[in-house]
């Protein structure tokens, strides 16, 4: 296990000395979005019965900043390494693929619930209850951390330089966290729209872990966790499949 802990550390290290951009930003950001849209909306807009805007737009956010947090670990990670010629001192050790992706996948997991965790705090009072079902929220956090942490795995092997990587998260996994339900409850939606959702992993996520709070959601809380366990065993696959094979690793 000390291959493992070395680098999980390593990796613990990297964007806690940074705190204040990888943590304190996107708690800031988020603030800020919870802030105009709730001063807009927060009187015209009623997504669930007994549920204000402002309430509804918390979770949303919170699980928008995580996602985005746990992609941004792993991939900048790895594609830092790799630019800069330090990955050889990864790939030299004996460490097994496992070890490799297993440490990657629990700092973008700890990255995304840090972030997670402190926009929840400083967006409680605008009257987020206690969560209805605690369970819930967590499974949905980890599983959706852990997914986009290996969808970071996968975008910081494949990239070979910052732009790509730029064009990944641009046009990947910013739309599908904007287009996943964050600002609105998808029954607002014109009924196209609405079946496009149901397409949109994320959405399950967001939805999912606002039903830990509200026991209200747009879907099944048990349909959400398949699709969000599925997707998390689909890429994890297949990011241990790229470390295995050395794809743009060992070349």
């Amino acid at each position: 296990m000390q291959g493992f802990l070395t680098l999980l550390e390593k990796e613990l290290v990297r964007f806690w000395k940074v705190a204040f951009q990888t943590v304190a930003a996107p708690v800031l950001t988020a603030l800020l979005y919870q802030l105009i849209f709730s001063h807009a909306l927060s009187n015209h807009v009623e997504a669930y019965p007994g549920v204000t805007f402002s309430a509804f737009l918390i979770p949303g956010l919170a699980m928008m900043s995580m996602a985005q947090n746990a992609f941004a670990n792993s991939s900048s990670s790895l594609i830092q390494s790799k630019i800069t010629g330090n990955i050889i001192f990864l790939l030299l050790p004996p460490l097994t693929a496992v070890d490799f992706f297993a440490a990657y996948l629990v700092a973008a997991i700890v990255r995304g619930m840090v972030v997670g965790l402190g926009v929840l705090l400083m967006t409680a009072g605008f009257g987020l209850p206690f969560p209805a079902h605690p369970i819930w929220v967590i499974l949905f956090a980890l599983l959706s951390c852990g997914t986009l942490g290996a969808l970071g795995v996968i975008a910081g092997i494949w990239a070979e330089k910052f732009d790509q990587l730029a064009a990944f998260q641009n046009f990947l996994i910013m739309p599908l966290t904007f287009l996943s339900g964050v600002f609105y409850s998808i029954h607002t939606l014109p009924q196209f729209w609405r079946t496009v959702s149901h397409f949109n992993p994320v959405f399950y996520m967001i939805d999912g872990f606002r039903y830990g709070f509200f026991s209200q959601a747009d879907s099944s809380p048990w349909l959400a966790i398949s699709v969000v366990g599925f997707s998390f065993v689909l890429i994890s696959a297949l990011a241990l499949w790229l470390i295995k094979t050395g794809y743009k690793l060992r070349h």
